[in-house]
């Protein structure tokens, strides 16, 4: 199992939200095809079939723990887990 494997794995687990790596984080959404642009220290991910806008910024350089939440929503409602998983 690859890193990046075990990484969404622990995304979806939601079990350890609060110690997610925000470097991780957005290196995930790209990994996923999300387009990212950056205005300051907000790292804004968008993708063409995904309607939501996911704005994320570090903390201490940590992800916020309700953004983690976020993506895994937006992981699981659109089925993106697959595009990584099968690699």
């Amino acid at each position: 199992m690859s890193k990046h494997t075990k990484f969404l794995l622990k995304i979806l687990s939601g079990r350890s939200d609060s110690n997610i790596s925000f470097a991780e984080l957005t290196q995930l959404l790209i990994r996923l095809k999300f387009d990212a642009r950056i205005r300051g220290d907000h790292h804004i991910f968008t993708r063409n079939d995904v309607n939501e806008i996911l704005n994320l910024q570090p903390q201490n350089g940590m992800a916020k723990s309700y953004q983690v939440k976020q993506v895994r929503n937006v992981i699981i409602q659109y089925q993106l887990a697959g595009d990584l998983i099968d690699e």
